[in-house]
């Protein structure tokens, strides 16, 4: 950039560099104004050393950035692009929000017509028999019904997955044709658990046969979905060539970042249905974005319109009308109502407490022993981290390691997970995974005389299309009484169907005693034990505790300090973009 500006190097220097180095934190672009005449910012140079860097003032940064050549406005075809908002965007950044705006406002604006009432009516209360007018699930049902752009956002078993089989039951009995629907996820593990969702839902609803029979249980990553070419980032449907398909669902769409939303929003038909599901307070997405966090805003319950049309409908009458024009309010609901955890369940207020930001009450229920189903320990020092975790480990992962049939062992050791905020470091995922191997060998449970071991749970970090074997794929190695008990990699496919394969055609995986919280979005596991370093570190935030927490079922064990807790619980991920303004602020 310096060798392109013929002038102001060292201004688009500076600006270049910061712009570079935020998208590593998860940024889409820079906040002038955050950094402007601040006395330094600390780079990381190639070399691993630090450079002290001043930032110009605001106005005199801003002129010199516009009148360098390699800097320009929205729209211009320019390396860096500076928004009225001071925002500072390296290009392609700047296209993927930009398209992903512009298709969603496409999709808000599109109100769809809504059919037969009749048909409709009789659909609806076979699915909502019990008219209660704040059953926010019932609401969500209605929003696809008129528009072409729907998300639901709500915590684990606040009933997502179920409300969406009521909506596709809906939109068939609507539907003059066979609908193309598809469901997808970011990682093969969740597009698995939607699948099995949607099959376990559709068979208790009460319509007509031929309805479930056209509800889909397929369910795909997206990657696969859009028929992904690794070279270049390219995939198959795209602007030019658009998915066949009349609805496109996506689960955990928290985790899905700013340029494959890009991308796969502008391969979705402009009359079809694109619904996202998932949890807004949850971590944000590994690559650049908070996508899903910036859709939502700050919303909270059901929008007006949506409470109207379904009065309407509850109140037998025929006479709403869906605007011409809908607003990004009326396309999204927030599910609040938990149907697995009671008002008694210590996980329940401890991941309320922790949105909430509420200190007092997160440390009451740590230090209390009000609830069975969350327990706390303070750190212990890292050279004791191994004999603290012998009991545990003892007792969870050897219940696995005790049964030859493979599905069974796997579903044993999906049952139990720890969870570290590091990958590296003394208690981070590298070093606790050596920890509960040596337990475990000390013990006579395991025999490590290689990487492929009997027993070595490993964890799929890179999707083989070819194998179908995709990233957050869990499988275990045993011994294969078909092949002379020799090591095979056994893993579960979404229909519960048993699958090995030679070690050596895995493709890049990892141990997964422990994982880090980033790689245990999508999954659930009856009891978590979470550690946490002694030192508090930046990762360590609202919603790094509150993933952490909502992964268990039945029990939670946090290992950490306090202080720690607290001030984590008040650093919230904030992500510079401009997806939120755009969408919010009309």
């Amino acid at each position: 950039m310096q060798e392109l500006s013929k002038s102001s190097k060292e201004e688009v220097y500076i600006a270049s560099l910061l712009a570079s180095m935020v998208t590593g934190y998860g940024h889409v672009c820079l906040d002038l104004c955050s950094v402007a005449g601040k006395e330094s910012t600390l780079i990381i140079k190639g070399n691993n050393t630090f450079e002290t860097i001043r930032c110009p003032n605001l106005d005199i940064w801003i002129d010199k950035l516009l009148n360098s050549n390699v800097v320009g406005r929205p729209g211009d075809y320019k390396p860096l692009i500076l928004d009225s908002k001071n925002r500072l965007y390296l290009y392609r950044y700047w296209k993927y929000e930009d398209l992903l705006i512009q298709e969603l406002k496409k999709k808000i604006s599109r109100t769809r017509k809504l059919g037969n009432l009749d048909i409709l009516r009789r659909t609806f209360f076979s699915l909502f028999p019990i008219k209660d007018p704040s059953d926010s699930q019932m609401f969500s049902s209605l929003i696809p019904l008129i528009s072409s752009f729907c998300v639901i956002s709500g915590g684990p078993g606040t009933g997502k997955t179920s409300i969406v089989a009521k909506i596709l039951a809906l939109l068939i009995a609507l539907s003059n044709k066979k609908n193309k629907i598809l469901l997808s996820a970011p990682t093969g593990k969740a597009s698995a658990r939607l699948k099995q969702a949607i099959t376990k839902t559709k068979y208790k609803l009460n319509i007509d046969q031929s309805i479930k029979d056209m509800i889909p249980s397929e369910a795909s990553t997206i990657h696969r979905m859009l028929g992904y070419m690794p070279k270049g980032f390219k995939f198959r449907y795209n602007k030019e060539n658009k998915l066949s398909a009349d609805v496109v669902v996506v689960d955990e769409a928290s985790m899905v970042d700013l340029p494959l939303m890009s991308k796969l929003i502008s391969a979705i038909p402009e009359d079809a249905v694109f619904i996202l599901l998932g949890d807004k307070d949850q971590l944000s997405s590994v690559e650049p974005g908070s996508v899903l966090g910036d859709i939502c805003g700050e919303i909270t319950g059901v929008s007006p319109l949506i409470k109207e049309f379904c009065l309407s409908m509850i109140n037998g009458k025929s006479n709403f009308f869906p605007p011409r024009r809908l607003s990004i309010r009326d396309c999204i609901v927030e599910l609040t109502k938990n149907y697995r955890f009671s008002e008694k369940s210590g996980i329940y207020q401890l991941s309320k407490a922790v949105n909430k930001g509420n200190k007092d009450e997160v440390r009451q229920i740590l230090e209390g022993s009000r609830y069975p189903d969350v327990s706390f320990k303070k750190i212990v020092r890292s050279d004791q981290l191994k004999k603290s975790l012998e009991e545990v480990v003892l007792s969870e992962y050897t219940k696995y390691l005790k049964l030859k049939d493979p599905y069974e062992a796997i579903k044993a050791f999906d049952s139990f997970r720890i969870l570290s905020v590091l990958r590296w470091g003394d208690y981070g995922v590298r070093r606790i995974n050596r920890l509960v191997e040596q337990i475990l060998q000390e013990y006579s449970f395991i025999n490590i005389n290689g990487p492929w071991y009997a027993g070595r749970p490993i964890l799929i970090v890179e999707n083989d299309y070819e194998l179908g074997l995709f990233n957050g794929d869990v499988g275990i190695l045993m011994p294969d009484p078909d092949s002379n008990n020799e090591i095979r990699a056994f893993f579960v496919d979404p229909d519960g169907n048993i699958r090995k394969f030679l070690p050596i055609r895995l493709p890049e995986h990892e141990t997964v005693f422990a994982m880090t919280v980033h790689k245990s979005q999508g999954s659930e596991f009856d009891h978590v034990l979470f550690i946490l370093p002694d030192t508090y570190f930046p990762l360590i935030t609202r919603e790094l505790i509150y993933t952490a927490v909502t992964r268990a079922r039945n029990l939670v064990e946090i290992w950490g300090r306090l202080e720690i807790i607290e001030k984590g619980i008040s650093q919230r991920i904030m992500r510079s973009s401009g997806l939120r303004d755009a969408l919010w602020n009309i």
